[in-house]
């Protein structure tokens, strides 16, 4: 940037002395302790270079300039011959007070002296007038002086003076660290301008503006202002503004443009969450559009293949954007894609594919048997279907909570188990289905096993080898096997006799009061509703004696197992037998 301008000391402080005097230069700048060589510069032409100070007695324009400053502001520097001048201190910078001294040649003649600005009188004093904040306009200043002579009174008129009022501080320059920056990217904006050292404890303000509109917080000390982003909208004139507060002197820079550039966006990109769109209906799906690149104010818009109107539509500062679908359902399953655009047209994703996943309902259980009661023996199939989810789904068998095997369904659908029936397998069945998104367990089905009865055993009680005509048999019948209820049928040479319900299972009795005529063939039947099943026949024989007019009832087989000695004694018995009832008869 430019160095700051170097200023001059005048000594005696006074622009203008009378002729034959003499009025030293100094050079001084600000920030240069080292200044080096001084170049020194009369009526606006390079004069000499030399040392920071030099005497004149030489009428003219001086202005200095060290290595590290630029030329000076020049001062006019007069040696007049009149027997009056005015004289106005030096240096002078906007806003100072300035002293004004009238000066005569013999000033001990002098008795009144009268100041003047634009041929008005401001004062009169003996000594010195003081203009107070003084400012670099076009006044011409002069004095009068007066007494009394021998030859009466005088009066003397200086000539007309122009005061040199330095600038307090130039107008500042606006320096911009990016004239062109990128949308999105900062800016730093100086307010450059600077004090005299004779001047550098006056405080300055400072304010920036973009088409006359005052930017961040208005006026601050620091003469920097940070804009953190930069938008489109936001080029445009900008300038700033200086203030000294005492005194009140305010500048304004020169406007500078700034032209913000748009990148247009790049690389649109679809992510979705959860990845790979492998959801689970009635979940939340968040569709994130994002750009690698892409500045300035950018609308996200998202789509559906096969649906004329976008799913939704952000306007946002910001590369990546999220809309969300509460609830997903089947029918949002698809093709999805979103699209983004700064101004420079829609650039889209790639097309990624959404297909939510139906947990399993809870399946069904069916039970198909051949016949309405299930009997040992048989196939039972066990049919489990869940009516939504999706494939595959793999279904488990239950029988009382253990696992009877399982089977997969790949396209969805229901799947069977065949089962041969044991008595073992009376109980609670149940079925579950299962595709990866949670276990679903069916109702139990009750399912009874019946068992035919077995072949019945007929039993006579008592079971001794004769009985006496009134006795009370008992014929108990019993089949080793089968479900309950089983009814027990009692039989004499195939007449029925009567009937007993076992309701638990287990055997039945029916009793009998024995005469002559039951002598015969006896058997019974077990019947449980799957098959009647007949015991073998038992025989029951009487034998009659008539001494005591008891029947001896003599049972089962006769004649195999007695020897030839007893069907002699039986022959004998018998011819007794017969002839004791013909001679009580």
């Amino acid at each position: 940037g430019t160095f700051p301008k170097a200023f001059l000391l005048l000594k005696p402080p006074w622009s203008t002395a009378f002729k034959g005097e003499k009025v030293t230069l100094t050079c001084e700048a600000d920030h240069s302790p080292a200044q080096g060589y001084t170049s020194w510069y009369h009526n606006w032409a390079f004069w000499v270079t030399g040392s920071k100070t030099i005497q004149t007695q030489k009428s003219g324009h001086y202005a200095c300039k060290t290595q590290r400053s630029s030329i000076s502001d020049p001062v006019h520097v007069e040696f007049l011959s009149e027997w009056l001048i005015l004289q106005a201190s030096h240096p002078v910078f906007e806003g100072d007070d300035v002293d004004l001294r009238c000066r005569g040649k013999n000033e001990e003649d002098i008795n009144e002296k009268i100041y003047y600005r634009n041929q008005k009188e401001i004062g009169r004093h003996l000594s010195k007038f003081t203009l107070r904040s003084v400012s670099r306009d076009k006044s011409e200043y002069h004095c009068t002086a007066s007494g009394e002579s021998f030859w009466g009174p005088w009066e003397e008129t200086s000539k007309p003076l122009n005061i040199q009022v330095q600038e307090l501080f130039p107008h500042p320059v606006l320096r911009v660290s990016t004239p062109q920056p990128i949308e999105g990217s900062p800016v730093n904006l100086k307010c450059e301008t600077w004090l005299p050292p004779l001047r550098s404890y006056i405080e300055l303000q400072f304010c920036f503006f973009r088409e006359d509109k005052v930017l961040g917080s208005g006026w601050s000390s620091s003469p920097e202002l940070q804009i953190p982003t930069m938008w489109s909208e936001d080029s445009g004139s900008y300038s700033c503004q200086a203030n000294a507060v005492t005194p009140n002197i305010s500048k304004k820079s020169l406007r500078s443009w700034i032209r913000v550039k748009r990148i247009p966006v790049s690389d649109v990109n679809l992510e979705i969450q959860p990845p790979g769109g492998q959801l689970i209906e009635g979940e939340d799906l968040a569709l994130i559009c994002s750009v690698a690149k892409g500045t300035g104010t950018v609308t996200f818009s998202w789509h559906r293949e096969g649906t004329e109107r976008s799913l939704g539509r952000k306007t946002q500062r910001a590369l990546s954007a999220e809309l969300r679908i509460a609830a997903v359902r089947q029918q949002d399953a698809g093709r999805y894609y979103c699209a983004a655009d700064n101004m420079h047209g829609p650039i889209l994703s790639r097309r990624i594919r959404v297909n939510p996943r139906i947990p399993a309902s809870r399946p069904v259980l069916t039970l198909r048997t051949p016949r309405t009661r299930a009997m040992v023996g048989d196939m039972v199939e066990l049919c489990c279907e869940a009516q939504r989810g999706s494939p595959p789904i793999l279904y488990r068998f239950y029988h009382e909570d253990v696992t009877l095997g399982s089977s997969s369904a790949p396209s969805g659908g229901g799947a069977s188990f065949n089962l041969s029936l044991t008595t073992e397998h009376s109980g609670n069945y149940s079925c579950e289905a299962d595709n990866g998104l949670g276990a679903q367990r069916s109702e139990a089905v009750p399912l009874s096993v019946s068992v035919p009865v077995s072949r019945p055993v007929l039993t006579l009680n008592p079971a001794r080898a004769q009985a006496v005509v009134g006795d009370l048999l008992e014929l108990r019948c019993e089949a080793q096997s089968g479900s309950p209820p089983i009814l027990y049928w009692f039989y004499h040479e195939d007449v029925t006799l009567g009937n007993i319900s076992a309701p638990s299972g287990g055997g039945a009795s029916f009793n009998l009061s024995l005469t002559t005529e039951h002598s015969g063939n006896y058997s019974c039947g077990a019947d449980n509703g799957l098959g009647v099943q007949r015991s073998y026949t038992v025989t029951l024989n009487f034998t009659e004696f008539s001494t005591n007019k008891v029947t001896h009832v003599t049972v089962g087989v006769i004649g195999c197992l007695l020897s030839l000695l007893v069907l002699a004694a039986s022959a004998s018995l018998v011819s007794h037998f017969r002839t004791q009832r013909k001679s009580g008869g």
